[in-house]
């Protein structure tokens, strides 16, 4: 399995049978170069600009807005997780759907733009994942000691943080990496580059934060 960050919350996860997009992002909006990908499933958290830019993924792509529930594509099993986008039950930025998925033998959960702690159901559901992608840039997400919570509650086996502060980027009000990186300091952290290759064997034992560059 590979997995390419083109930044903000966008990921390619694939093998070699299939394709996935997770949060394309509008270039001209956001600021940052447009994903040179294509795609067979396309994944989005939620219908805002720079999470919902199905069109600018190649291919003849099934996409799936905000898609809670399970449910089935190329024969992959999904599920959709309903949460928040924020404090208030939705009432300020709407809901938000975190996808939960296997790809050869390896769990990830993409979060989207989660804005508060998931409920218990959503918790239980999560639990032990081998992957979880969080955003870490606050105000719009997670604030930080939420991030570290959540992270605690989930103990997945790689953390890759989304949704911060790059080069580029026109979002200004989300911060950088260094935040949530002094917090982790005492974690492992790897610097990937922009894609890495992993199988379920080389999964590591001990949580390591896995740090992407687009």
């Amino acid at each position: 399995m590979q997995i390419t960050w083109y930044g903000h919350s966008c990921f390619l996860i694939q093998n070699e049978q299939t394709k996935i997009i997770i949060d394309p992002f509008d270039e001209r909006s956001v600021g940052l170069k447009r994903p040179d990908a294509t795609a067979d499933i396309v994944l989005m958290s939620h219908d805002h600009y720079d999470h919902n830019a199905s069109n600018s993924i190649d291919g003849a792509h099934e996409d799936h807005m905000a898609h809670n529930g399970g449910f089935n594509s190329h024969g992959i099993d999904f599920l959709g997780l309903d949460t928040y986008h924020d404090h208030e039950l939705g009432a300020k930025r709407g809901h938000n759907t975190m996808y939960l998925f296997r790809l050869d033998g390896i769990s990830i959960c993409h979060c989207g733009d989660l804005g508060c702690i998931p409920s218990e159901e959503v918790l239980k559901e999560i639990a032990g994942v081998d992957i979880l992608m969080i955003p870490i840039g606050g105000y719009y997400t997670l604030e930080l000691d939420e991030v570290m919570e959540l992270i605690d509650i989930v103990n997945p086996s790689v953390v890759i943080p989304m949704h911060y502060r790059i080069g580029g980027l026109k979002i200004d009000e989300i911060s950088d990496l260094d935040p949530f990186i002094r917090s982790v300091s005492k974690r492992t952290i790897v610097n990937i580059g922009k894609t890495i290759d992993i199988n379920k064997d080389e999964m590591p034992v001990d949580k390591e934060i896995w740090v992407f560059d687009n």
